[in-house]
């Protein structure tokens, strides 16, 4: 599906938002993912990754977010909603996603090691399930992958470091 020039830029501007978040992730250690929805042209919930700091496997961006933005609207149904996230969801999101009715999902950097909208299989617009969502992908795919590159990498250095040292006590 084509997106016009104006989709793109609300897209790339929204997505902007959820990279906030993702450094926010960052800041506390967190794997830098980060997700909001917005409805009305506004962000009315949004949510970084938490699962090292909380120890809860629910602890997803796209997950903090939606229960955010159930709490603020007052329902469990996020019609007229477009969730945006630095990271393809994974099954357990994308399973919140059509849970909660979300109608449309942009997500940045795809995930081949869990990505559930498309990579690894597509749960959003599977038709054997009631609800089915819009997927855009490869907004700020670039910004969104290197955001995660980075911080896997200077990850993996910190370990070796860490090894190093125990090795020469």
């Amino acid at each position: 599906m084509k997106k016009s020039v104006i989709n793109m830029n609300e897209d790339q501007k929204w997505m902007q938002y959820a990279i906030l978040e993702a450094k926010k992730a960052a800041a506390v250690g967190e794997v830098p993912i980060g997700a909001v929805i917005v409805k009305d042209g506004e962000i009315i919930a949004s949510g970084y990754n938490l699962r090292e700091t909380s120890q809860l496997a629910s602890s997803h961006a796209e997950f903090i977010a939606i229960e955010r933005a159930n709490n603020i609207l007052g329902s469990w149904r996020l019609e007229g909603c477009t969730l945006y996230v630095t990271l393809e969801p994974c099954p357990m999101c994308a399973g919140a996603i059509l849970q909660a009715r979300i109608p449309r999902v942009v997500f940045g950097a795809p995930d081949p090691k869990a990505g559930c909208t498309g990579t690894l299989m597509n749960l959003l617009q599977d038709e054997r399930f009631n609800h089915q969502a819009e997927v855009v992908h490869g907004i700020e795919e670039e910004s969104c992958g290197q955001m995660l590159s980075d911080f896997f990498k200077q990850l993996r250095e910190q370990k070796k470091k860490v090894k190093k040292s125990k090795d020469l006590h």
